[in-house]
């Protein structure tokens, strides 16, 4: 066999695959402790058209100062978006503490696309 023809065509096999591979972005929303009602439906508004699209969602909570010692604030919001996302995702990844903030991965569910 043509060692040349051998591998131009596993490259092109290769080529083929990437091309063909889906891509999930992980997007990324930022909040904080006290973040307002109004403006964490926008977040969550942006997050649910996210998911729609099939890309995955950070969801990250940080904290500055003295705001690190009440984490259970931190934990009712990102279960509060968790439960609003409900019907477009699964939590990929458990509300957990990262350093100076707090994070959780929401991924689509399998029939959207």
């Amino acid at each position: 066999m043509d060692l040349g023809k051998f591998i131009y065509q596993r490259k092109k096999k290769e080529r083929e695959a990437r091309r063909a591979q889906a891509k999930i972005e992980v997007k990324e929303i930022r909040l904080r402790p006290k973040t307002s009602e109004h403006h964490l439906q926008f977040k969550v508004r942006d997050a649910r058209r996210w998911l729609e699209k099939g890309n995955k969602v950070k969801v990250r909570i940080r904290f500055r100062g003295r705001e690190i010692h009440y984490p259970e604030i931190a934990m009712e919001s990102l279960k509060e978006v968790a439960e609003e996302l409900s019907d477009v995702s699964i939590v990929e990844f458990q509300p957990s503490r990262e350093g100076r903030s707090m994070l959780m991965i929401l991924a689509p569910e399998k029939g959207e696309k």
